[in-house]
């Protein structure tokens, strides 16, 4: 079945929500140049300590140094890590050092074909790729949250030559989840605009999502 990974999580009630209808990892987002979900470190922190040990949490953090990922972390004891940004691949390895129980996720932002090599060549070093549809070369940075799908083929080219798993993000939800997940057919997807209502997740919405993947599987 493809993995469901709820972004966004705002609260406890969010998390225990998103469990409920089968989430397999959930996103919290720390500090952003721009786009949704920002909660603190300390509510980031609340939720991962009271989800079940099985449930993977996901930090989203915009730091690209090792300090600056490594003490985000900490503040927050997450047992996954999506970075938003490009970072330098020697960074990798020394994560990988001290952060050794710690899967790291790579975004990757689909803008045009270069996406493609970009992605190929951060797979050694990292667990998961998730192509997004920000734009980092923008004044104000979108490092992800755009609400917008890109070109799912070139995704889907990614996820073929890829050696490692790759989610999906950017603009899904109950209306076109069943046909990203056909042309793509990603090891998971990511949510969070199409999910929500009035900012709070909503489980109608997640509910039907659900069933579309449901239908894939």
């Amino acid at each position: 079945m493809t993995r469901v990974k709820v972004c966004c999580i705002a609260s406890v009630e969010e998390a225990n929500l998103a469990i409920s209808y089968g989430a397999w990892v959930l996103g919290l987002v720390g500090h952003m140049p721009s786009g949704p979900g920002v909660i603190s470190d300390l509510t980031i922190a609340k939720i991962t300590s009271s989800v079940p040990d099985y449930i993977k949490t996901c930090l989203l953090t915009s730091e690209t140094t090792v300090d600056g990922i490594v003490a985000h972390h900490r503040k927050t004891s997450t047992n996954m890590i999506q970075i938003v940004d490009s970072i330098d691949c020697e960074v990798y390895d020394i994560l990988r050092k001290e952060l050794p129980k710690v899967s790291i996720v790579q975004v990757v932002h689909v803008t045009d074909r270069s996406a493609i090599d970009t992605a190929l060549k951060i797979t050694p070093y990292v667990d998961y790729l998730l192509l997004d549809s920000g734009n980092p070369n923008l004044e104000i940075r979108e490092l992800g949250g755009t609400g917008r799908t890109h070109n799912w083929e070139l995704s889907a080219e990614i996820v073929e030559r890829s050696s490692i798993p790759v989610f999906l993000a950017g603009g899904l939800g109950g209306d076109n989840v069943k046909s990203a997940i056909e042309k793509v057919n990603p090891f998971g997807i990511d949510l969070c605009s199409k999910i929500r209502t009035k900012n709070r997740l909503d489980a109608k919405k997640l509910q039907l999502l659900m069933k579309r993947v449901t239908e894939n599987s």
